[in-house]
């Protein structure tokens, strides 16, 4: 068989290019920083915890147990939705995600905790929130809150940082590789 020949059995497919450079420009980088939304992917990751606060309750209250571990597959949750609705390229949406997933886990942790606190008084999770006040935190703090907790929070920072940048093909990349050059060669 020649090597130019279009049907090789023996042979994998290739799944590179020709060798040929990428027809990309720094206009098609500044579009894919243009294209990035800081408040969408902050209003996606606070609405990512209310849902999320809410299912680990639900499930915690039908198990009556509560699963710290949980937390971790917030982190993987407020990655994807960080990821998805600000399709950023930059250092800001990790940093997001990760402050966003240690926040999360307080917050699921005070709401698991209030609903298990209202179970006992046979009253509502809201209302136990309403009631909170400064001597509630202390105890809550020292009673509720363990290092496996806050290992948990640090994990799901780290998975939520770690799945939220945007995802670039090869001419992407390489489209905004131009334009930061290019960007930092107006600034000198």
């Amino acid at each position: 068989m020649t090597r130019d020949s279009p049907h090789q059995p023996l042979r994998l497919r290739k799944k590179h290019g020709a060798g040929r450079s990428a027809d990309v420009s720094a206009a098609d980088g500044e579009r894919l920083v243009r294209a990035q939304s800081p408040r969408n992917a902050f209003i996606a990751g606070l609405i990512t915890i209310i849902v999320f606060s809410v299912l680990w309750v639900a499930l915690s209250s039908l198990t009556n147990r509560v699963f710290p571990w949980m937390t971790v597959l917030l982190g993987a949750m407020l990655g994807f939705a960080v990821r998805r609705a600000g399709q950023g390229v930059d250092w800001r949406f990790p940093t997001l995600a990760a402050v966003l997933a240690v926040l999360g886990a307080l917050v699921g942790n005070i709401v698991v905790a209030a609903s298990y606190t209202a179970e006992t008084f046979d009253t509502g999770t809201l209302q136990i929130l309403r009631a909170v006040t400064t001597m509630t935190w202390p105890v809550f703090f020292d009673e509720v809150l363990t290092v496996a907790d806050g290992f948990y929070a640090a994990l799901a920072a780290g998975l939520a940082a770690f799945l939220a940048s945007r995802q670039l093909t090869r001419s992407q990349y390489y489209a905004l590789r131009r334009w930061r050059e290019e960007s930092d060669g107006h600034h000198k």
